[in-house]
C-alpha cells in the first residue's frame, strides 16, 4: 500500500499542468491563511470537495495520511482551548457561556465558533494539498518549480524526494515480510511493547538500503554531469491548455472576491454574535 505518492488517473485535475496546480494550491493556501470568514471558508471547502470528486481519487487511497492529519488537528484544537479558552470571546467581543468545565475553563459559543473556523481552514486546504501531491507527477512538479523561478537543482531534489517516498514504503514492506519469515511477529497477536521493538528491528536494514540507494543515485547524477549547466530542459514539462487558463482565471477571481468579503467590514473575522 502506497501511503502518499503519485496516483495516475485520467481526470481534469491530472490533465492540468504542474504550474497551474502549484499556483492553485498557493492561492487556496493564501485564502485559508488570511481569512477567518466562515462564508469564505465554507465556499473554499465546497470547492475542494468538488475538485476531489472530479479528480477520481478514491478516499481510501489517501485515507491514512488524512486521518494522520486529523489527529494533529485534534491535538491543535485541544491545545488552543487549554492555552486560550477565551480567545473567541476576545475576538467577537462577547461571552456566551454554555457550561463550566473545570476551574477557569468555561465552554463558550464564541470559542466554539472560533475553533470551528480554524478547523474549517484545515479542511478547506488539506484536500487541495493532498490532490497536488497525488495528482502531480514528481518530474512535472520539478519542472513547475523551475518554471516559476526556483533553481532546477532544488526542484530536482524535491522531485527525487517525492519519488523516494513510495520506494521507502516498498522497502519497508519487503523488510517486514523478510523479518516475519524469520519468525519475528509484527501482528497484533504480540504485545504492543514487544511489537514496537520488533518493528524497530526493521529500521536498521531500511536505513542501510536507503543510504545505498542515495549513493547509487548521486553517482549516476555525477556521471551525467548534473548541475554543470545553469539551465536545463524538462521532458515532463507541458504547455498551458485551455483548461489551465480557465482554472487560473476562476481561482484568481475567487481569490479577489474572497479578499473583498474578508476585509469588507474591516476585520478578517465574520461575527454572527
Amino acid at each position: 500500500m502506497t501511503i502518499l505518492g503519485y496516483i495516475d488517473k485520467n481526470s481534469i485535475i491530472h490533465n492540468l499542468t504542474g504550474v497551474t496546480k502549484l499556483i492553485l494550491l498557493i492561492l487556496c493556501s493564501f485564502i485559508s491563511m488570511l481569512t477567518y470568514d466562515t462564508r469564505v471558508l465554507l465556499l473554499l471547502l465546497l470547492l475542494s470537495i468538488v475538485a476531489f470528486r472530479i479528480s477520481k481519487i478514491k478516499f481510501k487511497e489517501i485515507s491514512f495520511i488524512f486521518y494522520f492529519i486529523l489527529i494533529f488537528l485534534l491535538i491543535n484544537n485541544i491545545a488552543i482551548f487549554l492555552f486560550a479558552p477565551y480567545q473567541g470571546s476576545e475576538i467577537y467581543g462577547s461571552q456566551t457561556v454554555i457550561c463550566n468545565i473545570i476551574g477557569p475553563y468555561s465552554l463558550t459559543y464564541e470559542q466554539l465558533f472560533y475553533q470551528f473556523n480554524i478547523t474549517l481552514k484545515y479542511f478547506a486546504v488539506i484536500p487541495f494539498a493532498l490532490l497536488f501531491i497525488v495528482a502531480t507527477h514528481p518530474s512535472e512538479f520539478a519542472a513547475s518549480l523551475n518554471k516559476i523561478g526556483i533553481n532546477y537543482k532544488i526542484a530536482y531534489a524535491v522531485a527525487i524526494a517525492l519519488r523516494y517516498i513510495p520506494d521507502i514504503q516498498k522497502d519497508y514492506q519487503e523488510i517486514a515480510f523478510a523479518q516475519q519469515a524469520r519468525g519475528i511477529d509484527l501482528s497484533k497477536n504480540e504485545k504492543f511493547i514487544q511489537r514496537t521493538k520488533n518493528k524497530m528491528a526493521i529500521l536498521t536494514p531500511l536505513i542501510f538500503s536507503s543510504l545505498e540507494r542515495i549513493e547509487v543515485i548521486s553517482t549516476a547524477m555525477e556521471l551525467r554531469a548534473f548541475g554543470h549547466n545553469k539551465k536545463r530542459t524538462w521532458y515532463s514539462a507541458r504547455p498551458f491548455s485551455k483548461i489551465d487558463y480557465i482554472c487560473l482565471t476562476f481561482m484568481s477571481i475567487f481569490f479577489i472576491v474572497s479578499l473583498y468579503i474578508t476585509f469588507a467590514n474591516g476585520s478578517r473575522f465574520y461575527n454572527p454574535f
